[in-house]
């Protein structure tokens, strides 16, 4: 069954230039709507663990913090081997959890400092269902890799240098013929359409001479797709077909790391340094701020439902504003750091900490309701995917001083 739907997404990539998925794919960062929100029409289990609802569970090498893609019956996830100094792909059977190949892409390279909580694969790969892409730092330089399902390079493409300030983390989009990609930093970075085929720099834009850390997101606002950029102090949006800015604003935090999202009138942005914000912005290209606040959500991505916008933030509280006005809900502790983003799935909120608990909320907007506690492991930076019922997410477990992580699928 998985087999004839990565045919059936094959084909229909062939006849349509904007290629469909199957409902039960997770073929990008932050899921099939780019906005965290995942197939409402799926069961994924409340109550989890590594000794309860395993499908399997596979060891992965390195440190990476990078979440996994699912497409047909292929689930793809990269790493890095820092006392190796390998960056590579790897690929697994969705049903079993069997290796089907692992290219190593970069070997070499791992030649500058960055922060304690960043990894050198902190990236997520995006699947056309005939490719994967995914996108590297290495040396100076950040390039994105294209491989076909069976592993085997297609093409390379250096996007821009890089000073690492903190870390690399973008992932790549892909809209119609191309693979959108950024790479922001302080030597001057860039946005880039690529053409998935190729790897051809079919435009780009250069950006500012400032560290800064989201990824390219492409969503319905204000009647059209807009591609979304926020932090080296502007929101922009362009078009994520030709590059052409639509419009810029003054504004946002010179860094900022989560990926924007939308209610389809507004789009809603956060940074956290030199200033914490989480800011609502109209998406006709007015300029108009509907609304500012100060609260910190730095590095995980927000969620919205029904007029009303999550976020678990950097500190471990969750928070429910009125997406309209920024009206406070309500704020309630659940517990630990967060760096990993907080996925959707019908009313419940699917979010882990760093300290390795799964915690599984309402998306209400009357108050904090946890439906379940799950303990995975000692540490969770991944974020949750979860696609036909399953859940895949990263796990790192220590003994003593030596760190291991885990590939899980977990599902009734």
């Amino acid at each position: 069954m998985a087999r004839l739907s990565l045919f059936i997404f094959c084909l229909l990539l062939l006849l349509t230039p904007t290629f469909s998925h199957a409902g039960d794919d997770w073929p990008w960062w932050r899921g099939p709507t780019r906005n965290g929100v995942a197939d409402p029409d799926q069961n994924p289990p409340l109550n989890f663990g590594p000794e309860q609802n395993v499908k399997w569970a596979v060891d992965l090498p390195g440190r990476s913090h990078g979440s996994a893609t699912v497409v047909g019956d292929r689930v793809f996830i990269a790493t890095a081997e820092e006392d190796k100094q390998i960056q590579s792909l790897i690929c697994f059977d969705r049903a079993s959890g069997k290796q089907h190949w692992k290219t190593e892409i970069h070997h070499g390279g791992f030649t500058q400092k960055s922060n304690k909580k960043a990894s050198w694969a902190s990236g997520t790969p995006a699947c056309d269902g005939e490719r994967v892409f995914i996108n590297f730092v290495n040396e100076d330089a950040v390039t994105t890799t294209a491989l076909d399902l069976d592993g085997k390079q297609v093409w390379q493409t250096k996007i821009t240098g890089y000073v690492i300030h903190q870390g690399y983390g973008s992932s790549p989009a892909i809209w119609e013929h191309l693979v959108i990609v950024s790479a922001d930093n302080k030597s001057g970075g860039a946005v880039c359409g690529l053409d998935r085929k190729t790897g051809d720099i079919v435009w780009k834009v250069e950006r500012a001479q400032m560290p800064n850390y989201p990824s390219p997101i492409i969503l319905e606002a204000a009647g059209k797709p807009q591609l979304f950029l926020t932090g080296t102090e502007k929101v922009s949006s362009f078009d994520p077909l030709t590059g052409k800015t639509n419009w810029e604003i003054e504004g946002a935090t010179t860094e900022c790391v989560t990926s924007t999202v939308t209610d389809g009138e507004r789009i809603f942005t956060s940074g956290g340094y030199p200033k914490n914000h989480v800011a609502a912005i109209e998406a006709d290209g007015s300029g108009k701020v509907a609304w500012e606040i100060k609260d910190r959500v730095y590095v995980p991505s927000m969620l919205v439902k029904d007029g009303r916008l999550f976020a678990t933030m950097d500190s471990g509280v969750a928070i429910c504003w009125d997406s309209a006005t920024g009206k406070e809900l309500w704020k309630a502790r659940l517990g630990g750091n967060f760096s990993s983003s907080p996925t959707l799935v019908g009313e419940n909120i699917y979010a882990a900490n760093e300290e390795g608990t799964l915690y599984v909320f309402k998306a209400s907007p009357d108050s904090l309701e946890v439906l379940a506690e799950n303990k995975l492991g000692d540490e969770i930076f991944a974020t949750p995917v979860i696609c036909g019922g399953e859940i895949f997410l990263r796990v790192a477990d220590y003994d003593g001083e030596k760190r291991s992580e885990k590939l899980f699928c977990f599902g009734d």
